[in-house]
């Protein structure tokens, strides 16, 4: 594990009420250490700042692909038109192993974030500020760290948990695993320090705040509910109760149209809940969105069009009939404008992703500053229809409204008497239709061992589930690998089993 890394000064900082990212002057890192910088609550900010930064993890890998697909192309939703990307292959094909790039950036950029949330929570404290706003980043900083954690337990399962900061000489150099259920232990605990912290329910600008720390405790819930820890109805319980608290407090809505999930003027408000904040130009905008073109086509202001994400037609037809969602230009689509001449139409062939397209890069900058969604509304209902059914042994009328608000969105009938069972099937359902390539339906089916069949609409056991495609879904493909170049580092690491 590369415990070296510790970031004093940043080339952004998550500022203002306009929610777009501003930058700081940097000066001379070299003559920072950790006895000599915190000193000031400019200092705290700083420091703060810099654990937001590894949820970018680099934007874009080699050959037309970025760690966030990691996850996506283990659904079975989607192909590639870029043979070239080992990373996206070897997953999609079932065929992964512990070089795989992604899985090296998941590991090393939240551990990286991990080590700046340590150093924050030890260093804040005895700064001489506000108290107020030391709160509040203390509570962003416990936050983060349990953002990361919650990632890493989720992916690899058992790791190390590191919570003070480290260098040559602490012991904790080469930590060995902890078992995941003590990661989330730590993941609850740090979530419920937040919680009494001076967060803002809500704040246009990206930081983190009260909504988000919930939603992530409910989140958290309702996975320790499933598997692997399977604490099954009182977490349950737990996830309900605290959905409840964001949904009952009426901070956060649907939009009324799709094309607010990738409109600028939408970003970190409303259904956005919490971002990765870009910005255009600069060394930290957007490189995923030349990613999500067909290939070589031409229709768009970048030069590079790769075709990483064709999603599968198979798919497409598992929504209902009339779904808004698959309508051309919603969640996805299948023609443009040509770059050369805007009176001309092009026709893909297949189906590419359009929730992150955004418009002002592919039709004049090819540069982007659009957010990329960590936590949405959407998924906060539907996390709540789910745990309230299984807590309770039946769909409430408030789990009811849940779904059916994002069901009305996609203009597809209410739902209603449904059994516990038809209930959670509707939900995971639901799921699988609204959050596709949002880096949620893979944690899905690790935490139910369900995984969506495409032609059946039913649910298979994740074990032995066979893609449209032809792989077939082993017990090793419920964790990543930890990566190759990790356990010769750390010979105290243990390889998850198969890889």
């Amino acid at each position: 594990m590369k415990t070296k890394y510790i970031v004093f000064a940043l080339s952004f900082i998550l500022a203002g009420s306009s929610g777009c990212a501003d930058f700081l002057d940097e000066s001379d890192k070299s003559n920072f250490t950790p006895e000599n910088y915190f000193k000031t609550a400019e200092h705290a900010r700083s420091i703060v700042n810099a654990i937001y930064q590894d949820f970018r993890m680099g934007a874009s890998g080699d050959y037309g692909g970025s760690p966030y697909f990691m996850t996506d192309f283990l659904t079975g939703l989607a192909g590639t038109r870029v043979s070239q990307n080992v990373n996206i292959n070897n997953i999609r094909l079932v065929v992964n192993n512990a070089d795989n790039e992604y899985s090296k950036a998941w590991w090393n950029y939240s551990y990286r974030g991990i080590a700046n949330a340590n150093l924050a929570i030890e260093r804040i404290p005895d700064i001489e500020m506000d108290n107020t706003l030391k709160s509040k980043y203390l509570g962003e900083a416990r936050f983060l760290r349990a953002y990361y954690y919650f990632n890493l337990a989720r992916l690899f399962g058992d790791v190390p948990l590191v919570l003070a900061p480290v260098d040559a000489s602490s012991p904790e150099l080469y930590p060995r695993q902890a078992p995941a259920s003590e990661v989330y232990t730590q993941i609850v605990a740090d979530l419920q320090e937040a919680e009494k912290s001076e967060l803002a329910w809500n704040d246009e600008s990206g930081r983190a705040t009260m909504g988000v720390v919930k939603s992530l405790l409910a989140n958290v819930y309702l996975t320790m509910a499933g598997y692997p820890l399977q604490k099954g109805q009182e977490y349950y319980s737990l996830a309900a109760s605290k959905a409840r608290e964001v949904i009952d407090r009426g901070v956060y809505y649907l939009f009324a149209s799709y094309a607010d999930l990738h409109n600028a003027d939408m970003e970190n408000k409303g259904e956005h809940m919490f971002m990765i904040q870009y910005q255009a130009g600069t060394s930290v905008e957007n490189g995923m969105q030349y990613l999500y073109l067909p290939y070589n086509m031409d229709i768009s202001y970048y030069s590079t069009e790769t075709g990483s994400v064709m999603v599968y037609e198979e798919f497409i037809d598992s929504y209902e009939e009339g779904d808004k969602r698959t309508e051309e230009r919603q969640f996805y689509f299948t023609q443009y404008t040509a770059n050369a001449n805007r009176e001309e139409t092009v026709h893909f062939g297949g189906y590419c992703v359009y929730k992150f397209f955004d418009e002002e890069a592919h039709l004049r900058t090819a540069k982007s500053g659009l957010n990329y969604p960590l936590m949405r509304y959407a998924d906060l209902l539907l996390q709540y229809a789910e745990a309230q059914n299984e807590a309770d042994g039946g769909p409430s009328s408030q789990a009811y409204d849940c779904i059916n608000q994002v069901r009305k969105r996609a203009n597809l009938p209410e739902l209603g008497g449904l059994s516990q069972a038809q209930f959670r099937e509707a939900v995971w359902r639901e799921r699988w239709h609204e959050l596709p390539f949002e880096n949620k339906l893979w944690f899905d089916m690790a935490r139910t061992r369900k995984a969506f069949d495409l032609t059946s609409g039913r649910f298979n056991d994740y074990v032995g589930h066979t893609f449209t495609y032809g792989p077939e879904l082993g017990e090793r493909e419920l964790l990543f690998p930890i990566p190759t170049g990790e356990r010769n580092n750390n010979k105290n690491l243990i390889q998850n089993p198969g890889y």
